[in-house]
Formats: C-alpha cells, structure tokens, sequence
C-alpha cells in the first residue's frame, strides 16, 4: 500500500497511454510541483460525482479503479501555470481517501491485470486486432483520415490498451474496462464494444444522405 495524491478528471486514463493536462489551479501546481520535484506518479481517477472545477460545490468523488500516471513532458508557463504530459502506468485501487492536503489523497494498492494463460492471451489479442482495424477504417472514411495500421502494437496487452483508449464511448464504459480484473476479460471486452461499435458505424455510413433521398434541401 502507499499514499497517492489524486487527479479526478473528467477521464480515464490507461497504462502505457499519454495524457495531456493543463495544470492552472493551485492546488494541483502543488500537486504536481510536488510530484515533478520528487519524480513521483499521481494518480488519475474518472470523477463519479461531484465538481471539480475551481474547487467549486462538493468535493469530487471518484471511482475507486484508477491509474498511475507519470510525468514526462513539462513546459512551465507565466503564473505557474504548467502544460504537462504524463504516462499511464500502472492500476491502482483506492482502500482509502484522504483529505489532509489542498489536493484529494487515497491510500491505493497496485492492481496489475492478472495473466493467468498467456497463450489465451494472445490467441485473445489476435481476434481483437481485425475489430479495430475496421473500426478505424470506418472512422477514417468518415473523417477523411488515413491510420498507419502497422503502427498498432503487436503484442495483444498494448494492443488493449490504445484499443480502450481510441473507443469512442462513454466514459462509464471505459470506466468498467479499467475495472476488468484479469487481462484476458479486458481484451474480451474491449472486443465486445468493439463489435458493437464497427456495426453501428458501418450501419451509419450506409445511410443514404438527405440529399440523395426523394426530397430537396431547400
């Protein structure tokens, strides 16, 4: 177990994925001054309820899977205002919440996917690399964007992660992912959404636009 300053964010974050954060509020520049200073993580948790703006309203309340994440980027900007890019790390559960710093702290144990059959794994990664490939096929016809598909990660845990991270769901259903005990059920239910989602896409781009139907735009 260890203490752990708090980041509840409108966000989940993943290990091995980049998050971008503009730190302007006081309380996490001690935050983060602290974390850079002492080249220490932080821990990034999806808010449950409650705000986190300004420290207006109540205080935030998180779901209690989060992630660590690791500073790797900072650029310092007028009025101690940072721009920072960390790393997720590592998962983590909340045991306890500590409110005895300007910043939210809990009292966290690492929860690492537990990888009990490693070939189920990555016979598991291998059906879930043809859903995201149509998935980002279909986005990129929508869009007008080409992916790199040799640039998605070969091995079947990487692959999950940037999978979860690019799914374009609510953040509740990431959430639950990030809840996902053992790594074998994560990839199968990252798969899950996925067959969902590249349906209702490929559904969507076969519908014939307002102008092509028997009625004008006028």
């Amino acid at each position: 177990m260890q203490k752990l300053p708090l980041f509840p964010l409108n966000s989940v974050l993943f290990p091995e994925m980049p998050i971008s954060l503009h730190i302007f509020e006081e309380r996490y520049k001690l935050m983060i001054g602290r974390c850079i200073e002492e080249r220490k993580p932080f821990g990034v948790v999806l808010i449950r309820s409650g705000e986190e703006v300004l420290g207006a309203g109540p205080g935030a309340e998180p779901h209690l899977i989060g992630c660590t994440a690791e500073i790797t980027q900072v650029q310092r900007l007028p009025m101690g205002r940072l721009n920072i890019v960390a790393m997720g790390k590592e998962r983590f559960q909340i045991l306890a919440l500590q409110n005895d710093e300007p910043y939210l702290t809990g009292t966290v144990e690492m929860a690492p996917l537990v990888n009990e059959n490693p070939v189920h794994l990555d016979q598991s990664g291998l059906l879930l690399r043809p859903w995201v490939e149509r998935y980002l096929n279909v986005l990129g016809q929508a869009e007008n964007v080409e992916f790199d598909m040799e640039q998605l990660p070969k091995e079947p845990l990487p692959l999950a992660y940037l999978a979860a991270s690019l799914l374009r769901v609510d953040l509740d259903d990431k959430q639950d992912l990030l809840t996902i005990e053992s790594a074998a059920g994560f990839l199968q239910g990252i798969r899950r959404i996925y067959r969902k989602e590249v349906t209702l896409l490929e559904a969507l781009m076969t519908q014939p636009s307002i102008e092509e139907g028997p009625f004008s735009v006028n």
